[in-house]
């Protein structure tokens, strides 16, 4: 929630229910121009990327082998309105001669915060200076980890621009796999580990943290969650919009929407010219003679753009139009929407998928700032039946936070988000034991 007073220091927190917005990042016709502004590695979005390893300096380098023998690299900026972006995006497993290039770019898109009274909704990332509540974070938030210095553009504090705010570490996941060997005694099993990115950005009385969970099996996780305080000045919601917080039942927090946005700029195998599919299965009931319901699965080739909605038996993949794995199977990943309560008060948060066809100005999926000559703000209007040469996927997953006695004080973190899945970019689990190499496809027991 936003505070109606400021504290101390050089970051601001922001009026209350009201847009006091500065001037933050490039002006509209630098970014009508197609310009970028943050530190690092800043170009303009290539159409087809090398496959190799992340070519940028090293300062603006990541690039970690997990204890699984998987190695993840990627390059690096700071965006004067999105903050962290990740580009050059490469896997390679145990076993694979060179990197696997997954993703061109990935970034947070929007975030959509509207309260349940109607009095006033946010854009946090193009309207109330996301990029620049960046904190710096301490050793023992990074454990075992790096923390890297941040160039924020258009800093609250111009003398002072620099944040030690990127964090990148890993994290135990739990079992990677479990598997009952030949004999008792043979038990395969494995622990996980992650390469874990990630800043904290102060917007109001919100901190947000902004999680990239790079997974030694293949996964990408993206999780954003919400942390900080319940802001003093909005416990003045009626019964419905609000919930009672702290004694009695007179003051109650304002209920309001989170609704985050991301921006996933595919490049399998190093082309950014990648097919999209969705699969849908239905089930019938037992037919004469069957003992159980029948399921049948079926695909639609995506070759326009995409508004889609999330349901049982329903998922997309991104496929590799120019990669095959060892099994000759075309490579691609799979796109796996988190929990979400999605948001009907706007058109753009209608629906919880969005394939647009590449437009360097379409940057941000609400109050885009960049493109100007009446081109439409929001990505829903950008879904206009155009084929598909270089998709941009954008995934919208919604948090309708009602306040709880628990969240003071600090407040809990609650986390939204979704992930990437390899399917079928390694021929086998990419953290298959070798004695086990050898069982692959329909295998028999060896006598």
């Amino acid at each position: 929630m936003r505070a109606n007073s400021s504290t101390s220091g050089s970051r601001p927190r922001r009026k209350v229910r009201a847009r006091t917005t500065a001037a933050v990042g490039v002006s509209l016709a630098a970014l009508a121009a197609g310009a970028t502004t943050g530190t690092g590695t800043a170009t303009a979005q290539p159409r087809d990327a090398a496959p190799a390893a992340a070519d940028c300096s090293a300062a603006y380098r990541i690039e970690k082998k997990l204890s699984g023998g998987t190695t993840w690299r990627m390059c690096w900026r700071y965006d004067g309105k999105a903050g962290l972006v990740l580009e050059k995006i490469s896997y390679q497993p145990k076993g694979e001669t060179k990197p696997i290039r997954v993703l061109n770019s990935a970034r947070l898109g929007q975030i959509h915060v509207p309260y349940d009274d109607g009095s006033v909704e946010y854009d946090d990332l193009t309207g109330f200076g996301f990029a620049q509540g960046l904190m710096p974070l301490k050793a023992t938030e990074c454990p075992g980890g790096t923390i890297k210095s941040v160039k924020v553009p258009e800093a609250w504090d111009p003398q002072n621009p620099n944040v030690k705010g990127l964090c990148t570490t890993t994290r135990a996941r739990g079992h990677a796999y479990r598997m009952q060997g030949d004999t008792a005694n043979k038990v395969y099993a494995a622990q996980g580990q992650d390469l874990l990115v990630y800043t904290v950005n102060q917007v109001g009385w919100y901190e947000y943290m902004t999680e990239w969970r790079f997974q030694d099996d293949g996964t990408v996780t993206m999780n954003v969650g919400a942390t900080g305080s319940l802001s003093y000045d909005d416990y003045d919601a009626g019964d419905g919009r609000g919930w009672p917080i702290g004694k009695g039942d007179r003051a109650k927090a304002t209920s309001h929407s989170h609704n985050v946005f991301w921006r996933l700029d595919f490049a399998l195998d190093g082309s950014t010219k990648n097919r999209v599919e969705q699969y849908d299965s239905t089930v019938s009931a037992p037919a004469s003679g069957d003992r159980a319901p029948r399921t049948r699965t079926s695909v639609t080739k995506v070759t326009k753009e995409l508004t889609g909605d999330a349901k049982a038996y329903r998922w997309w993949r991104m496929v590799s139009a120019t990669g095959k794995n060892k099994d000759g199977h075309a490579r691609s990943y799979e796109i796996v929407p988190g929990v979400t309560t999605k948001y009907p008060g706007r058109s753009y948060t209608k629906h919880d998928l969005y394939v647009t066809e590449y437009d360097k100005c379409e940057k941000f999926a609400t109050h885009n700032p960049g493109c100007g000559n009446g081109h439409p703000k929001s990505v829903d209007k950008w879904v206009g039946g155009q084929a598909l040469k270089h998709p941009i996927t954008w995934m919208n997953v919604g948090f309708h936070h009602i306040a709880r006695d628990e969240d003071q004080q600090p407040m809990p973190v609650h986390w939204q988000g979704f992930s990437i899945v390899p399917r079928d970019v390694t021929a086998m689990n990419p953290l298959t034991p070798s004695e086990l190499a050898w069982q692959n496809g329909h295998w028999q027991p060896r006598s």
